[in-house]
């Protein structure tokens, strides 16, 4: 018993020894994620007393299992972002949404726009693509910039870092070896009231930052009063674009044929219908579909050289992502093989903390303190997989705990916080934190309640 609490104590220290190191080594060196995870992962394997050759296989094998389940569908979903991107595709689908829902709803537009596409692109090239007609709106609504960035950013911020094929939910679901099917279903379903937690905040926030483009060049101007856009000229909204159901197809048929196998294997479907459902409906086939969809379709006016080149520029983009979710599978596999998990587990167990706030609360501390959401999402997963298995808690919940706390109060770490204010022409430090760092952490409190209900009911 008292070698079993030394070795349990090792691990313990390992395992500090090894966080801090790992926040010291992406805030304070010029060491990149993916090489800070795995000397990291190192540190703890040795501090917390692994055979060093062990610690090497924990590495390899978890980096290893976790990209064999999710790097493939990660460099797809890059690959149909791009496509989607250059072929005016999200273009089209904000376009198709400001004429549902009318003059007078252009942030809900907006919001939603940003909500669907970015299912397949990164949230700060949606933001990028997309603010010249959040400018053009408040151009000729005379409704401030900041409403309506606030309202697109979030749409873009909340389904990056809650809806799968996006790869930082795609990569947390791989650590805790969750239904990529039920982590879009459960997502979506949680992203709904967070989003609209935020747009009372974004209308309110418009009318004290009362911002609006300049009628000359890039500037911005602060009117004393409010002006009533005296009619919407939507000449602007009319370009040469795909059509509405080229564009929307890449992204609906993917999750729909995930979802319909998630439906089948709680249904039951038998015979060579279920193993056709099972076999379409698995996410890398179903990504796969959506791609060969988006190059069949929205590449109709690119040349092969230019249709290719988006290709690579995906490839590249996804590299990064690939590397550091597959470093975080590393640091998990060496957390499980040492022991450590299930030793803190058994606290845990003892305890009253509830099993879903771990992830929620690791992730949240990592936000804070890097920054980065998807690197915040993946370190707690890594980290807590190994417990969360320990404790039977529901992988697809605890990647959604894992997701929600990665949101936690954006600030100048964050490289989205930067692409929203610069972009929509807010350069008060003061102002910056009231138009982005409050709205992701409105998102974030709401995100982890809603999550905590439907625990409470489902799980």
């Amino acid at each position: 018993m008292g070698e079993m609490a030394i070795s349990g104590n090792q691990m313990i220290i390992g395992m500090i020894i090894g966080i801090i190191l790992l926040v010291f080594l992406i805030l304070k060196t010029k060491f990149h994620t993916f090489l800070a995870l795995i000397i990291s992962a190192i540190v703890i394997g040795i501090v917390g007393g692994m055979p060093p050759e062990e610690v090497i296989n924990a590495i390899t094998s978890g980096f290893g299992s976790t990209l064999g389940s999710i790097g493939i569908i990660i460099g797809f979903g890059v690959m149909m972002g791009q496509i989607f991107e250059k072929s005016g595709a999200a273009k089209r689908m904000a376009y198709t949404f400001l004429r549902l829902f009318g003059k007078n709803k252009e942030e809900a537009a907006l919001a939603v726009t940003g909500f669907l596409v970015s299912i397949p692109i990164f949230c700060d090239s949606g933001f990028i693509i997309l603010a010249p007609l959040a400018r053009a709106l408040s151009k000729q609504t005379k409704k401030s910039i900041v409403t309506l960035g606030i309202a697109l950013a979030s749409g873009l911020v909340i389904t990056h870092s809650m809806v799968p094929p996006t790869p930082g939910p795609v990569g947390v679901a791989g650590i805790y070896g969750a239904n990529v099917g039920s982590v879009i279903l459960w997502g979506i379903v949680i992203a709904i009231p967070m989003l609209l937690a935020i747009m009372p905040y974004a209308k309110r926030l418009g009318k004290k930052l009362y911002q609006l483009p300049a009628e000359e060049g890039d500037g911005w101007i602060r009117p004393d009063s409010f002006q009533v856009a005296e009619k919407l000229d939507s000449s602007f909204v009319e370009k040469e674009l795909p059509g509405v159901a080229v564009s929307f197809a890449p992204i609906f048929i993917p999750i729909i044929l995930i979802l319909l196998n998630t439906i089948g294997s709680v249904a039951g479907f038998s015979g060579g219908f279920g193993t056709l459902v099972s076999f379409l409906g698995t996410p890398l086939v179903a990504v796969a579909i959506g791609l060969i969809v988006a190059i069949l379709t929205l590449t109709r006016d690119m040349t092969r050289e230019e249709t290719l080149k988006s290709i690579e520029k995906g490839i590249s983009s996804a590299g990064i992502v690939i590397l550091v979710t597959g470093g975080g599978g590393a640091l998990g596999s060496v957390l499980r093989t040492s022991g450590v998990g299930e030793y803190i587990a058994g606290f845990i167990a003892e305890s009253n903390i509830p099993i879903l706030f771990l992830p929620f609360l690791i992730a949240t501390l990592m936000r804070f303190i890097q920054g980065s959401g998807t690197v915040a999402m993946l370190t707690a997963a890594s980290m807590t997989a190994p417990i969360m298995s320990s404790l039977g808690a529901d992988p697809v919940f605890a990647t959604l705990s894992a997701c929600i706390g990665s949101l936690f109060f954006s600030y100048f770490s964050d490289s989205f916080f930067w692409v929203v204010n610069r972009t929509i022409g807010i350069t008060d430090a003061k102002e910056q934190m009231r138009v982005w760092s409050i709205p992701t952490t409105i998102a974030w409190g709401v995100g982890f309640i809603s999550l905590s209900i439907i625990n409470a009911i489902f799980g």
